[in-house]
C-alpha cells in the first residue's frame, strides 16, 4: 500500500505540520515516509504546499505528479491542484475557505466546514487538523494513536498545552467526514 497526498494552502494554516505530522506518524507504524515541502518567502500568508509519500515498501521517488489525494485550504490552491487527483481519489477541501467548489466527477469529492469548526473551538489554529482527522476517517492511512504521538514531536513543546484542542480537532473531522455527504 502507498498513498501519495498533496496538502495545499496559505502559509500559517498548519499546512506543512499537517503533512509532517503524517510523515512522524508513518515513522511511528514502521512506513517508509517522504515530506517535501514547497512555500514562498513569506511566512504567513503567501502560499505552501507538501508533498506525503506513506507506503509499506521503498518509495521509488518523491516527485509526484498525480496524487492519491489532494487536500485544499483555500480557492489558490484548490484553483491550482485540483486537476492533481487521480481518477477515483480524493479530493478534501474546506467549504469555508473555497468559493468555487470543485467540479470533479471521476473522484471522491469532499467538502467539510473545517474553519467553521475551528471557530467552534476557539481555536482557529486547529483548523489543519480537523481536515487531517477528515482525511484519516476517509483514507485509513495511518492509526490516530500514532498521528497524537507524532503530533507531540510536531508541535514544540511551549504549544503541548493545545494537544488537547488538537486531538478534539482531529475526532470532530473524523466525524464530519463520516457525516458528510461526497459528490
Amino acid at each position: 500500500m502507498a498513498h501519495e497526498l498533496l496538502i495545499a494552502g496559505f502559509g500559517g494554516q498548519g499546512v506543512l505540520s499537517m503533512g509532517m505530522t503524517l510523515a512522524y506518524a508513518g515513522m511511528i507504524e514502521g512506513k517508509e515516509v517522504t515530506w517535501m515541502p514547497s512555500y514562498g518567502p513569506e511566512m504567513r500568508g503567501g502560499t505552501a504546499n507538501c508533498i506525503v509519500i506513506v507506503s509499506d515498501d521503498p518509495i521509488d521517488s518523491p516527485v509526484v505528479m498525480s496524487f492519491d489525494t489532494v487536500i485544499a485550504l483555500n480557492q489558490p490552491s484548490m484553483d491550482k491542484f485540483e486537476q492533481a487527483v487521480r481518477p477515483g481519489g480524493l479530493l478534501l477541501y474546506d467549504a469555508t475557505s473555497i468559493i468555487v467548489p470543485p467540479k470533479r466527477t471521476d473522484c471522491t469529492v469532499l467538502g467539510i466546514r473545517a474553519s467553521d469548526e475551528a471557530v467552534k473551538l476557539k481555536n482557529t489554529k486547529v483548523l489543519n487538523m480537523i481536515v487531517l482527522g477528515a482525511f484519516l476517517e476517509r483514507t485509513r492511512v495511518l492509526e490516530m494513536p500514532a498521528i497524537l504521538k507524532a503530533l507531540r514531536k510536531v508541535l514544540p513543546e511551549r504549544y503541548h498545552h493545545l494537544l488537547p484542542v488538537n486531538e478534539q480537532a482531529l475526532l470532530r473531522g473524523r466525524e464530519l467526514a463520516g457525516e458528510a455527504v461526497t459528490v
